[in-house]
């Protein structure tokens, strides 16, 4: 075996040396941290160890193992449920606030206002706050489409939709008739009554003889004409809330508009198709009954506005007499409907309905409701 040199010996136990220098500080680097991961953590502890890869076990030449370094965690932020944001009530009605609704009947009846009379006999047959002032909302246009037929205006004459029929009573309200839109009179009123169209009951007042002043003037004329002593109308649409009226008004009303065939046929027409320039509109009609076939409906008129509630006004044959029924200040988009639904099937109820009526005293102790026994158009009494 040759001599080594002495250099080469030395480099050899040089090499041997940081061999085992390394071997030895990696098997203590392993052994701890297995040790570590063995070890049992504490719930209460808020950070974590990180370990530094400088770490090292006694060697020779070597520094002693570092101790680990604690990191500090970062608390999450806490998540906060989201605010609930909640929407405004609703504005009440005008019946709403001066206390109609607190008012009871036998049929719980969503309407603070009911009225129903035998259009021939003036028999009222159910009567909740009769006389009560309201808003009565686009009931209105039945007004409008009397005093227009009174008139005996030309049906055929064009009328066009001014800028000066703007919408602007906040009422958010809309038109599908443009400014400049040509209509005849007869198709004006049509969709006045079956549509409750603003624009078009606007261009009816405006084009009244005399203007809107003067047609406004003729409303009034005709309501106290009629006896309607709690009406009042400052414009020809329903939109201001300013045109009131009460039920036992309303139907007078109704019977006088019955007495005008083209008024009563407009009112009940399911829907129409009209041409304005270019275009054709489909319209439909306000009231849903009229779609109905259990009931017969012979003049019809829908409003409302926030300070009306749902209204309806109606003529309709019921088991061979011929009603007149008023709803007004309904709480709710299917209130009236759903209101003159139970007064159809409550009155189909009672026994002496489209038979002899009972005496007075029968009468009161079967429907516990104001009973009077006629309803005259100039002075009512209930």
């Amino acid at each position: 075996m040759p001599l080594l040199s002495p250099c080469t010996r030395v480099f050899r136990r040089l090499t041997v040396g940081l061999s085992l220098g390394l071997a030895v500080t990696l098997g203590g680097a392993l052994a701890t941290a297995h040790a570590a991961d063995r070890a049992p953590s504490s719930s209460a502890a808020l950070s974590t160890v990180a370990w530094s890869p400088s770490v090292q076990s006694p060697s020779r030449g070597g520094r002693p193992a570092a101790k680990p370094q604690a990191r500090q965690t970062r608390k999450a932020a806490p998540k906060w449920p989201a605010r609930a944001v909640k929407a405004a009530p609703p504005r009440p009605t005008v019946g709403q606030a001066i206390g109609l609704h607190d008012t009871p009947d036998p049929l719980s009846l969503r309407s603070s206002v009911a009225l129903v009379v035998d259009q021939q006999t003036n028999e009222v047959l159910f009567s909740k706050n009769p006389t009560a002032v309201l808003p009565i909302a686009s009931i209105t246009k039945l007004m409008t489409a009397l005093v227009v037929a009174e008139a005996g205006l030309p049906m055929e004459e064009m009328l066009t939709v001014s800028s000066t029929d703007e919408l602007d009573t906040g009422k958010h309200s809309s038109s599908r008739l443009h400014v400049g839109a040509r209509l005849s009179r007869g198709e004006m009123m049509h969709l006045a009554l079956m549509a409750s169209e603003n624009r078009a009951a606007l261009a009816l007042g405006r084009h009244y003889p005399g203007g809107l002043d003067a047609f406004v003037a003729a409303m009034n004329r005709k309501a106290a004409e009629l006896g309607m002593t709690d009406t009042r109308y400052v414009e020809p649409t329903g939109l201001s809330s300013a045109n009131r009226s009460s039920a036992k008004d309303l139907a007078v009303l109704v019977r006088e508009a019955m007495s005008y065939p083209l008024i009563r046929d407009l009112s009940v027409d399911p829907e129409a198709r009209i041409v304005v320039g270019d275009r054709a509109l489909q319209y439909r009609n306000t009231n849903g009954l009229i779609r109905n076939p259990e009931w017969s409906i012979g003049l019809q008129k829908t409003g409302f506005i926030a300070e009306a509630g749902r209204c309806v006004v109606m003529q309709a044959e019921l088991a061979g007499r011929q009603l007149i029924m008023v709803l007004l200040d309904s709480a709710g988009r299917y209130a009236r409907i759903g209101d003159a639904e139970r007064l159809r099937e409550w009155l189909l109820s009672r026994q002496w309905f489209g038979a002899e009526a009972p005496s007075s005293d029968a009468a009161e102790a079967a429907m516990p409701v104001r009973l009077a026994p006629t309803l005259n158009s100039a002075t009512p009494k209930f």
